[in-house]
C-alpha cells in the first residue's frame, strides 16, 4: 500500500538511548562499516560471540554454488539446545512464555519446565511415532504452548517441522502436507475465537480423506477445548494422555549448520504454494540477533508479538527469537477485540509488557472501533512499539505513537519477509531517528538496495526494485523440491555488476537521507492484513466453481487490512442473465474460496464482466484491473487489447 508520509523526524529518546544496546546513529554507522569492510569477518564474529557451537565452523560463507549459499561451513549445533539449554545455570526459574487464553486463562512455563516439556515431547516423537532426523511434521495448531513445544522439540531431534497457519482450509493443509511429503500431523481438536470454541481436527480430518496423504502414518492431538472430535483408532493418538510417560532425558542432535531446520509455505505469483527452507545456524543467529538490536529487549523486560505461529514472524518474534536470546516471550489465543477493543490494552498494563510488536491491520482496526479505548489502562511500562507486515498509514501511525507509546516510545517499523528469516530494514530503538511509515535503515549487514533491473541506484523520491545485494545468513536456502523456482522466484528480476541478486517483490523508494520506505508488491501477490496472498492461487480456486468461465483477481486498499482482494469474474451462459441469483453467486464463491485456502481469502469485492482486458497473444492485463479497482486512471496503452472496448465496458459496471 502506498502512502504518502510525513517527512518530520522523532529522534530516539535520550533516557532510553543512554541503555541500548546500539545507543545512536555513530555505533550504527561503525557496524554498518564493518560489515561493508570485513563482510565475512563481520558474520564470523556475530556467530562465534551468540551461537553456543557444537564444533566450531571452518569457513563464514560459501558462494561457490550462489545463489545457493552456504553459511558457517562445518559448523554445528541445535537450535533447541541454543533457546533453552544454556539458559538453565542463569535463567531456570525465569517465566520463558506467558500465554493467555482468550477465555481468561493463563500458564507460566519457565525456562526449566519449558527444558523438560520439550524433551519429554522430542522423546514422544521419536519413541512413538518414528520421527528421525530430516523427517518432515507438519503443525497444524492454535496459539497454545504446545505448538512452541513441538517446534522445539522437532529441533532437538533434527525433524523439520513446516507450521500451518489454523485458518487453511483443508484444500491448503492437504497441498502442504504433500508437498512436504510429511510423515506426521500434529493438531488440537480445536481453540477458541471471539469466545467460541472454532475447530481444527475436523480440518485435518478432511485433509487425510480417502488416502489422499500417503505420506502420513499418525496424527498426534493435543486437547484444547474439549468439543466432540472423530477419533481413528490406529491412527490418531492424544498428546495429554501419553506425554506423562515419556522420560525428560533427550539429548539435543547435533546439527550441521546447513541442514534444514523448518518450511514455511507462502503464497507466490504461480498457485502452488512455496515451501521455504530455512537451516539451522544462519537462521537462529538473525532471529537473536534482530531481537538483541531491534527490540533491545533486558533480562527482566517483557516482550509481547501478537502474531501466530502459523507466519514467520510467530516463528521468529514469539518462539525461537525470544528464547534464543533468553527472553520472556507472551502468547495470546484469541482476536484484540474479544471481548472488548481494550482486551490488548488490558494485557499490556496486567503483564507489564514492555516491548509490543503488530500488525498495522491490527492497529488500523483498534484506531476505528477503540479509538478511546488505551486511555482506561496503565500503558507507562511499554519502552518500544512495533510493526510488522505491511506499511502503516500515518493516521494510524500517529495514533500507536501518541496514545499507546504515549509518545515516548520508539515505533521500529520493521521491512522483512518469509523468505528473509528476520528483519532486513528498521530502525534501531536507541539510535535511528524515525520517520512515520518508514522502514528507514538497513540493518548492520544487510545490504539492500533501490535500483533498476541492471543495478543502477535509483534517485532519491523515484520508485524502483527493493534488492537485497549481498548473502545474509538468515536468508531462504531453498524452496523444497523445487530449486529452479528457488532461482527463478528471487534472483531472475535483477542484476547487479552482472550477478543475479535477490529481489524481495517489493518496490521502494530511497530519500536524501538513504531512508527506505516500502511501497508495496511488485508481483501478482497480495498483502491481506500482512497476509500474502498470490492471486493465481485465489484465481484457481474461483475456477472450481462450475458459473465461473474466467477470472482475475488484483488487490483494492482497504482502510483497516491494508489491501483487500477484488475479483473480476467472466460467468459462463446461464449464470451471466441471472442478476436475481447474483448475490447467492458471490457467497456460493466465496465459499468455494473458503475451502480452498481459508476465509483470508474471501473476495471483499467481485464484479462480473463481459471480458477481460488481454493482449493479442492472452495475456490478462492486470495493471488496468487494479487501476479499475482502485479508481485510479488507466495509463497503460490499451491500443493494442484484443478488444480496446472491454475497459470501458468494465469502468462503467464498477
Amino acid at each position: 500500500m502506498t502512502q504518502t508520509h510525513s517527512t518530520e523526524l522523532f529522534k530516539p529518546n535520550r533516557t532510553f538511548a543512554k541503555t541500548a544496546r546500539i545507543k545512536n546513529l555513530c555505533e550504527y554507522e561503525d557496524l554498518r562499516l564493518d560489515a561493508e569492510e570485513d563482510f565475512e569477518g563481520f558474520w564470523g564474529k556475530l556467530a562465534k560471540e551468540k551461537i553456543e557451537w557444537m564444533e566450531p565452523f571452518s569457513k563464514v560463507l560459501d558462494e561457490s554454488e550462489a545463489p545457493f549459499y552456504k553459511w558457517f561451513i562445518g559448523g554445528k549445533l541445535n537450535v533447541c539446545a541454543q533457546c533453552l539449554d544454556r539458559h538453565l545455570d542463569t535463567r531456570k526459574n525465569k517465566a520463558a512464555i506467558i500465554f493467555e487464553g482468550e477465555l481468561g486463562d493463563s500458564r507460566i512455563i519457565t525456562y526449566r519446565e519449558l527444558f523438560y516439556e520439550v524433551k519429554r515431547t522430542a522423546n514422544l516423537l521419536k519413541n512413538k511415532f518414528n520421527v528421525k532426523k530430516g523427517d518432515r511434521v507438519v503443525i497444524y495448531m492454535p496459539m497454545i504452548p504446545e505448538v512452541a513445544f513441538m517446534m522445539l522439540a522437532c529441533a532437538r531431534i533434527g525433524a523439520i517441522h513446516s507450521v500451518v497457519f489454523g485458518g487453511f482450509s483443508a484444500e491448503a493443509l492437504r497441498d502442504r502436507i504433500i508437498d512436504a511429503e510429511a510423515k506426521l500431523v500434529i493438531t488440537a481438536d480445536g481453540a477458541y475465537r471471539r469466545g467460541k470454541p472454532y475447530m481444527l481436527k475436523p480440518v485435518v480430518d478432511d485433509a487425510l480423506a480417502g488416502g489422499a496423504c500417503p505420506s502420513i502414518e499418525k496424527v498426534l492431538i493435543v486437547i484444547r477445548n474439549k468439543e466432540e472430535i472423530n477419533y481413528v483408532p490406529g491412527r490418531d493418538y492424544i498428546y495429554n494422555e501419553m506425554i506423562g510417560l515419556e522420560s525428560a532425558h533427550c539429548p539435543p542432535e547435533p546439527m550441521d549448520a546447513e541442514d534444514p531446520l523448518f518450511l514455511l509455505y507462502t503464497s507466490g505469483s504461480t498457485g502452488k504454494p512455496k515451501g521455504v527452507q530455512h537451516n539451522q545456524a544462519g537462521y537462529i543467529l538473525w532471529a537473536q540477533t534482530t531481537m538483541e538490536w531491534v527490540f533491545d529487549v533486558k533480562e527482566n523486560d517483557t516482550y509481547w508479538c501478537t502474531a501466530d505461529v502459523g507466519w514467520i514472524t510467530g516463528h521468529t518474534y514469539i518462539v525461537y527469537g525470544p528464547l534464543a536470546m533468553g527472553a520472556t516471550t507472551v502468547m495470546y489465543e484469541g482476536v484484540p477485540i474479544y471481548p472488548d477493543t481494550g482486551r490488548w490494552w488490558k494485557m499490556i498494563e496486567h503483564y507489564r509488557v514492555n516491548q509490543f510488536y503488530t500488525a498495522p491491520t491490527a492497529i488500523r482496526l483498534l484506531h476505528k472501533e477503540g479509538k478511546e479505548e488505551p486511555k482506561k489502562y496503565n500503558l507507562s511500562s511499554l519502552k518500544v512499539l512495533g510493526t510488522v507486515g505491511e506499511p502503516i498509514n500515518p493516521d494510524a501511525w500517529n495514533w500507536y505513537y501518541n496514545e499507546i507509546g504515549g509518545g515516548r516510545c520508539p515505533i521500529v517499523d520493521t521491512w522483512w519477509q518469509t523468505e528473509t528469516g528476520g528483519h532486513m530494514i528498521s530502525p534501531l530503538p536507541g539510535a535511528t531517528p524515525i520517520k512515520p511509515g518508514c522502514a528507514t535503515l538497513p540493518l548492520p549487514g544487510i545490504f539492500a538496495e533501490v535500483i533498476d533491473e541492471e543495478g543502477n541506484p535509483k534517485p532519491a523520491g523515484e520508485q524502483g526494485y527493493l534488492c537485497i545485494t549481498k548473502p545474509w545468513p538468515s536468508m531462504i536456502r531453498n524452496i523444497w523440491g523445487d530449486p529452479k523456482r528457488y532461482e527463478s522466484s528471487y534472483f531472475s528480476t535483477c542484476k547487479k555488476n552482472g550477478k543475479p541478486v535477490y529481489f524481495a517483490g517489493d518496490g521502494a523508494i530511497r530519500d536524501e537521507r538513504g531512508y527506505i520506505t516500502i511501497t508495496g508488491r511488485m508481483d501478482d501477490v497480495i498483502n491481506v492484513s500482512g497476509h500474502r496472498l498470490g492471486t493465481a492461487e485465489i484465481e484457481s480456486a474461483i475456477a472450481k466453481h462450475p458459473g465461473v468461465a474466467e477470472t482475475a483477481v488484483v488487490s483494492r486498499l482497504d482502510e483497516i487490512k491494508g489491501e483487500s482482494v477484488y475479483a473480476f469474474i467472466v460467468l459462463k451462459p446461464g449464470y451471466e442473465d441471472n442478476v436475481a441469483e447474483e448475490l447467492q453467486l458471490l457467497k456460493e464463491i466465496n465459499a468455494v474460496i473458503t475451502r480452498e485456502i481459508g476465509p483470508l481469502a474471501k473476495a471483499d469485492t467481485m464484479l462480473f464482466v463481459p471480458g477481460l482486458p488481454k493482449t493479442r497473444s492472452g495475456k490478462i492485463m492486470r495493471r488496468i484491473l487494479r487501476s479499475i479497482a482502485r479508481g485510479e486512471e488507466i495509463t497503460q496503452d490499451t491500443s493494442t487489447l484484443e478488444d480496446p472496448a472491454i475497459v470501458q465496458k468494465i469502468q462503467q459496471l464498477a
